[in-house]
């Protein structure tokens, strides 16, 4: 009897530990104090998303990926970012607080790598489950420039014409051949499945959501891959992990994200205690499924990555 009732509290303890971590999570994710207002497609300003993280290259600090601070030791981003062979967790460092990537940074503190889990089931072919967290070498003081997002939880509706907002060092044009110095904010909207199936003419799994513009020209591009797409509730939400495009902002066609609502269990499950703050997210949109102009191409699953821009 007493070691059922050993078993009973250590299980409940365990379980309130959780709810704890999560619980603390959502008293600070999600909050942005320095960032009053967005305008689309410009410079950032200083300490307007505190959870963007900058992964770059150790040896000669080159940019791979964008990702965001979930919580003081997790940075969420795509698994397209560690596909190569040369990309371990010692070729690794992360940056939070940057707003410049050559230039002094007031705010920025660095973490290496302590460790890369890839979802079991990404696939580089159809984009499904493209999704990593990446384990920071220590944890991290949180501050107006440096704290977590809050991520969509199970169950959240993202409908189509639901505003959302882009950020990264990506290029800013298809063809560059150097990224942005300064952190760069977009607007963009949420375009349905449905129109985004009919614009690739390919399958667009439930794990993918998709948004942009129907003129093109504002959205995701190279560099910006792993990056956080969010929404504005009472608090900032991560929607969205960027993955790919059209040459990046191509009229029409819009760039595609991970679904993060959809990864709640599998994230939960690998970071264990300390939870990220899961909000659950609904939207009616303002937009109806059919006013996005749509050119179609026809595509088949084998050629995709020749069209898609991978945005790493």
């Amino acid at each position: 009897m007493r070691m059922m009732l050993r078993l009973v509290v250590c299980v409940a303890g365990v379980i309130l530990l959780n709810i704890t971590g999560s619980l603390c999570q959502l008293k600070v994710c999600g909050r942005a104090p320095l960032n009053p207002k967005i305008v689309g497609g410009q410079n950032a300003d200083r300490g307007s998303w505190p959870w963007q993280a900058s992964i770059n290259y150790i040896p000669n600090g080159g940019l791979i990926c964008g990702g965001s601070l979930i919580n003081k030791d997790w940075v969420l981003s795509a698994a397209q970012c560690f596909q190569e062979s040369t990309l371990t967790a010692s070729t690794l460092i992360i940056y939070l607080g940057r707003q410049w990537q050559i230039g002094t940074n007031p705010h920025e503190i660095s973490r290496n790598v302590a460790q890369i889990i890839i979802h079991p089931k990404y696939d580089p072919d159809t984009f499904d489950s493209d999704i990593a967290l990446v384990k920071l070498s220590s944890s991290v003081t949180f501050n107006d420039y440096i704290s977590p997002v809050c991520l969509a939880a199970a169950g959240s509706i993202f409908a189509d014409g639901t505003e959302c907002w882009v950020t990264g060092w990506g290029k800013l044009n298809f063809g560059d051949t150097t990224i942005p110095n300064t952190l760069q904010e977009v607007n963009i909207s949420v375009v349905s499945n449905t129109d985004c199936e009919s614009a690739y003419e390919t399958l667009i799994t439930d794990n993918i959501m998709c948004a942009g513009t129907t003129e093109g020209g504002k959205g995701a591009c190279q560099g910006d891959g792993g990056g956080p797409m969010v929404v504005k509730d009472s608090r900032w939400i991560q929607s969205g992990i960027t993955i790919f495009g059209a040459n990046c902002t191509a009229p029409k066609y819009p760039g595609g994200y991970t679904r993060v609502s959809q990864y709640q269990d599998w994230i939960s499950s690998v970071i264990g205690s300390d939870l990220p703050g899961f909000v659950k997210f609904q939207s009616s949109g303002f937009r109806s499924s059919t006013s996005l102009p749509l050119f179609c191409l026809s595509l088949t699953f084998s050629i995709l990555p020749l069209i898609f821009s991978l945005f790493r």
